[in-house]
């Protein structure tokens, strides 16, 4: 299986200025290539030391320039807040500069501040994204976007540069789904799944098992391999790694609580995001402690050996996927999250790779 890199760009840290973090994560990007990672992603946030990367177009572009191997993911980009004509412009563009390596993955948001911010009703997400995406996806493959719906009205617009000629999009395109009504969607529309673990990796399992069925319904074919987001502690020391663990995974999912405003009971009332809802009401009702200990058991962490057995328990579940590891996030000292990195490479990466399978598994 490939393995990937998140870059977070988290300034949780005392007394580092956010050039000092975005410099940082930006190195452990070409790091990750020269450890014999297979891909490096950026997502896209904005207004928040949660994650400062607004645009991840830019960074992968800078990252193209700084590496020859690794593919590029945009992980992902937030249609709602964008135009899909811009999107389709830059996807094609990072696609020449880098020598076909772009990955694109498309999401919705979930951040009632940064919608609020952008000034666009948090309510029209999920019709924004059903009209966008379809839109971005025949636009990459054929240069053309164009669309009469009310979200995005389109003239026929053609993008120069055009595609390269001859070039596929199949298999390099993702579609964020934290919810259980996005999975069907994404199925219908022919794109491969991106998750962030939040749960008991059984869960995780049951969800992405459906929507290898939605796909299988719709296309008549098997999915590509589902992109699964940890964050990520290796250390050769067990006891060290479940101390970094209990520190930073757990500071990292309450700035998830703190961003999202996860705790909160506008879920509820906000159309397309009510099944969020009762996950805000379980965090409430275990405590944020218990809920945060959670977050660290459902994400990765220990040896380099215990991490193998935990991909392979996984792939034993599901078949092929594509695990991303995020190093660098909670206030973990730089030092530490490129050690970490750079270990992981050395050692699980190896063994990751020898996971594969030549029909997928179901649960």
């Amino acid at each position: 299986m490939d393995m990937g890199v998140l870059l977070v760009f988290q300034n949780y840290h005392e007394n580092v200025t956010d050039e000092e973090v975005f410099t940082h994560d930006l190195k452990l990007g070409i790091l990750a290539e020269e450890a014999g990672f297979d891909s490096v992603w950026s997502a896209e946030h904005h207004f928040d030391d949660y994650s400062m990367c607004p645009d991840n177009f830019a960074i992968l572009s800078y990252l193209a320039g700084k590496t020859s191997r690794v593919k590029l993911g945009i992980g992902a980009a937030i249609l709602p807040w964008n135009s899909p004509l811009r999107v389709v412009e830059k996807a094609i563009m990072l696609d020449q500069i880098s020598g076909g390596r772009t990955l694109l993955g498309l999401g919705r948001g979930l951040a009632k501040m940064e919608y609020e911010t952008f000034g666009i009703p948090m309510e029209e997400a999920r019709d924004r994204f059903n009209e966008a995406a379809p839109m971005v996806m025949s636009g990459v493959q054929s240069g053309i976007v164009e669309g009469d719906g009310p979200m995005y009205p389109q003239k026929r617009a053609v993008c120069r540069p055009a595609p390269s000629a001859g070039v596929s999009w199949e298999g390099r395109l993702f579609g964020a789904a934290m919810s259980p009504d996005t999975v069907p969607i994404i199925a219908q529309m022919g794109l491969q799944m991106m998750t962030f673990m939040q749960f008991p990796f059984e869960k995780h399992a049951e969800i992405i098992n459906t929507w290898k069925q939605h796909f299988r319904d719709a296309h008549h074919t098997e999915p590509g391999p589902p992109v699964i987001q940890d964050f990520v502690i290796c250390h050769e020391d067990e006891e060290e790694a479940r101390r970094l663990a209990y520190a930073h995974i757990n500071r990292y999912f309450l700035s998830v609580i703190k961003h999202y405003d996860f705790a909160g009971k506008h879920w509820r009332e906000t159309k397309g995001y009510e099944t969020y809802q009762a996950g805000a009401d379980m965090i409430r009702e275990a405590g944020m402690e218990a809920a945060a200990d959670a977050y660290v058991e459902a994400n990765i962490y220990g040896t380099p050996q215990q991490i193998i057995e935990k991909y392979a328990y996984r792939h034993e579940m599901i078949g092929d996927f594509l695990p991303n590891a995020a190093f660098s996030f909670g206030g973990l000292p730089l030092a530490e999250a490129e050690k970490s990195l750079k270990l992981f490479g050395e050692k699980v990466i190896p063994e990751v790779h020898k996971m594969t399978d030549k029909v997928p598994a179901e649960v």
